[in-house]
């Protein structure tokens, strides 16, 4: 990964992570509520983000793209999605993870630089 690539990764699942919370707690009081359009747009820009910084290697939903505006989609939709952008977000950042002298840091192409991060969630699945 390029230091780029790892910033965008790194603010993305951010985003996502907070989308995810917030959304989480509107899908256990509403779970058939459908999604707001600010709220949506939101979310559609997000996924848009992430699925930009996946790539092909690393998509979540087969054919999936976004939400469509005109067909809200539930509070507990939206969060399933957005969960299982979050596992590959995930994936993504610990395939590009290597261990120096006991910390976890990206494994960078175009730098020296030691970029700590923490370590994989699934530890135990990461050689």
């Amino acid at each position: 990964m390029k230091i780029s690539e790892v910033k965008e990764l790194e603010k993305i699942t951010g985003q996502m992570e907070g989308l995810h919370k917030e959304l989480s707690a509107l899908a256990r009081k509403s779970p058939n509520d459908g999604l707001n359009k600010f709220k949506l747009s939101l979310v559609n820009s997000a996924l848009d983000q992430a699925t930009k910084i996946l790539g092909e290697e690393y998509v979540p939903v087969a054919g999936f793209a976004q939400f469509d505006p005109d067909d809200l989609p539930t509070n507990s939709d939206v969060t399933l999605v957005i969960g299982q952008y979050l596992e590959e977000l995930e994936r993504k950042r610990a395939d590009n993870l290597k261990r120096d002298m006991g910390n976890w840091i990206y494994s960078l192409t175009d730098s020296m630089e030691k970029i700590r991060t923490a370590p994989p969630k699934k530890i135990n699945e990461k050689k």
